[in-house]
């Protein structure tokens, strides 16, 4: 189920600051504009249509308190109860919440030469100010990604570069081959130097994001 990209509801937290938008998560309640509209509610609606999800909440801190509020009933009850009153199963969803809260910790643990333990409990401690026990209790498992190092940026950047001239391979061979200029399309091939991952690495990379 979960391999299947169209099993992944991604909402993006930041566009749920307001307390209404509450609201846009379960649908209206009776009365109120948009009920008999059967796409609202765009997380019960989503995840009722198709129960073995993947929910993505990006930037989790930028919620709304009383969307939090919601949430807390999902990762407590699995469940939750949208507009129209019917209840909605969470109990096959696999929830990730994604957050920026410590990343300046981790740039100054980084800078500062500190090792993981020490970043992970900056980040923590963060964590602890920013949400409620209640709510930071109720998740499983928290990950706190570490600074990829200069091979791994590289490592990104070449795997970039081939899937940019695998593409553009194909475009060019396609041309090539309506000009009659090769007999066949997968005659192209498309190199690089390490100048241009240098050039790649200096301008897409960086430690503040």
């Amino acid at each position: 189920y979960y391999s299947d990209l169209k099993a992944m509801i991604r909402l993006d937290m930041s566009e749920y600051s307001e307390q209404h938008s509450v609201s846009r998560l379960v649908g209206p309640p009776p009365g109120y504009v948009g009920y008999d509209d059967p796409r609202s509610g765009q997380l019960t609606e989503a995840v009722r249509r198709r129960p073995y999800s993947v929910v993505v909440l990006d930037e989790i801190e930028k919620a709304h308190p009383e969307v939090l509020n919601l949430l807390l009933q999902v990762l407590e009850d699995g469940r939750l109860t949208d507009g129209k009153g019917r209840t909605v199963s969470f109990a096959d969803c696999i929830v990730i919440m994604t957050s920026n809260v410590g990343s300046r910790e981790i740039l100054e643990q980084t800078r500062a030469g500190g090792g993981y333990p020490e970043m992970r409990t900056a980040v923590q401690a963060q964590l602890q100010r920013r949400f409620r026990p209640e709510f930071i209790n109720r998740i499983d498992e928290i990950l706190v990604f570490r600074v990829l190092s200069s091979t791994e940026l590289r490592e990104i950047a070449r795997l970039g570069l081939r899937d940019a001239a695998v593409r553009a391979e194909a475009a060019l061979g396609e041309e090539a081959l309506r000009r009659g200029e090769v007999a066949s399309p997968n005659k192209l091939h498309l190199d690089w130097t390490a100048r241009l991952e240098d050039a790649v690495l200096e301008h897409g990379a960086g430690t503040t994001y």
